[in-house]
């Protein structure tokens, strides 16, 4: 049997762990350096509530994964996804959902987020409705609107960020909307940042997609093209991202593969003959392999190969990350001054919002997720309290970073008060804080030379890259295991080449915005 060894256990690394145990004839070895699964995707438990690291909508247009996440729903594959869906009112328990059932069920949510921006709440994907020309006024509506049909007329060179943006929302809601925030996630002007991003993460979405689509629904037209920012409604685990992969680590190790928690590889060894024989832990341990399938960061990944040429090693070492921290804050629901805007019922009668983009530069928090809404299952105490995830964009080392849990817990809350979500720091009940390294692949110092290095990585034949960190791009979900399906098909035919793992999420047409 040719032994597989994957590194890391989030939605790649499993995805790919799982489609080798079913093919058979493989011994697949999955190492994840924590003790919990997901990544990025995973859910956090604490005091009895959960948080989802991030926030993640389980929608995508590829078959291939909806059928993926139906059979671990219902291990039987006899029911389709959409008729396993319960709860369809966000913050509302119905569908007759079991409370205490540990079971994985898919809650399909509707989605709500809006872009909070010098005291006013905007709908996001930004949208053309009365609330908008009010809270911009008229003048502004107007002058957002003349500046968009410039763009029309006269394009910018899309050579950045900035001009990718101004060129599908103009300037003037460009500098309201997408400015501050892009700064506030990179730490560097859009200016700064190459338009791959945009065009990874954007794509389609404009001013034009949104006027599009406001006219297809007015006039009812069948089999719209929706984009995929524009999406009203999602699926989402009971408890949280964290109980699908966990369950798929579960199935991977009943059908006789091997899945090791506490397992941070620190060195990639590799033959005379260039490929890799082996990767040794930080314990020891020692696991050789046939093919390796790598979805830790590109920059550790070529640091533990040891051996790689010194400029393909310089553009590793410079590849930039952006790491992340959230702060989970619990308060009684009358002390929550976020209400119901009338969009649709929620439990204590609370805004429904899944997230709120903080565009307002006076404070540094980047979004604020409701988790009542993503699953009111992920409260202990849905009647009475909400749960929030306040979300900073910080790099690792920096003064938020190294602030202590109490410090930094109390910057949060003031700026919760500042902002207007409560009243007083003396309204949080409990709280807690969760640092992520690593989390956002970023577009720019080195990386304008990573197709040199993805070249080189090319080379090693039975190296698979895959994932967000594994490909150095900023993936969903959905993506990361389209990469792994792409890699355990190109394995199971003995086939080495990697270009379809690598093209995965490069077309223009989709993406969900985080």
């Amino acid at each position: 049997m040719k032994k597989v060894v994957i590194i890391g256990g989030g939605p790649a690394g499993l995805t790919a762990g799982y489609e080798l145990v079913k093919a058979g004839g493989y011994e697949v070895t999955l190492l994840e350096a924590s003790e919990v699964f997901g990544g990025i995707s995973r859910t956090v438990e604490t005091q009895g509530n959960r948080m989802d690291i991030g926030g993640h909508r389980f929608f995508s247009k590829d078959t291939r994964v909806t059928d993926w996440w139906s059979l671990f729903v219902q291990p039987q594959g006899s029911l389709a996804l959409d008729q396993l869906l319960l709860g369809t009112q966000v913050g509302l328990v119905d569908g007759g959902a079991d409370p205490q059932s540990e079971d994985l069920v898919m809650l399909e949510r509707i989605r709500v987020s809006r872009i909070y921006y010098r005291h006013n709440f905007f709908d996001y994907p930004v949208s053309l409705n009365w609330t908008t020309i009010k809270n911009m006024g008229f003048l502004t509506t107007m002058k957002a609107g003349f500046s968009y049909l410039a763009t029309i007329f006269r394009s910018l060179p899309e050579d950045n960020l900035e001009n990718f943006y101004i060129n599908r929302f103009g300037r003037v809601l460009y500098s309201m909307f997408f400015e501050g925030y892009t700064e506030k996630l990179w730490g560097r002007h859009p200016r700064e940042i190459s338009a791959e991003w945009g065009a990874q993460r954007v794509k389609g979405l404009s001013i034009r997609a949104v006027l599009v689509d406001i006219f297809t629904k007015i006039f009812r037209v069948k089999n719209r093209k929706v984009e995929t920012s524009l999406i009203e409604k999602f699926v989402y685990p009971k408890y949280g991202p964290g109980q699908l992969w966990t369950a798929v680590a579960d199935e991977i190790r009943s059908l006789g593969g091997t899945v090791v928690t506490g397992a941070c590889v620190t060195d990639v060894v590799r033959g005379k003959s260039g490929k890799i024989t082996s990767v040794v832990c930080a314990n020891g341990k020692k696991y050789p392999c046939d093919e390796l399938i790598s979805s830790m960061p590109v920059k550790d990944l070529v640091e533990a190969m040891k051996d790689v040429p010194s400029d393909m090693a310089e553009i590793a070492e410079g590849l930039p990350y952006r790491d992340f921290q959230t702060v989970g804050l619990l308060v009684p629901n009358d002390k929550f001054l976020l209400r119901n805007n009338g969009k649709r019922p929620t439990v204590g009668d609370i805004t429904p919002d899944c997230w709120i983009y903080v565009q307002d530069t006076s404070v540094t928090l980047g979004r604020l997720q409701i988790f009542n809404n993503w699953s009111p299952y992920m409260v202990g105490d849905l009647e009475n309290t909400v749960w929030m995830g306040l979300e900073y964009f910080n790099t690792e080392g920096d003064e938020y970073w190294a602030m202590s849990d109490e410090d930094f817990v109390a910057f949060a809350v003031e700026e919760l008060v500042r902002i207007g979500v409560i009243a007083s720091a003396d309204d949080v009940l409990m709280s807690h804080r969760e640092h992520v390294k690593k989390a956002y692949p970023a577009y720019f110092d080195t990386y304008e030379n990573f197709d040199q290095l993805r070249g080189f990585l090319d080379t090693i034949d039975n190296l698979w890259c895959v994932g967000r960190n594994g490909q150095h791009r900023y993936n969903n979900m959905d993506h990361s295991m389209v990469t792994a399906f792409e890699t355990v098909g190109a394995i199971v035919a003995g086939e080495s080449d990697k270009s379809r793992v690598w093209e995965v999420n490069t077309d223009q047409e989709y993406h969900e915005e985080k």
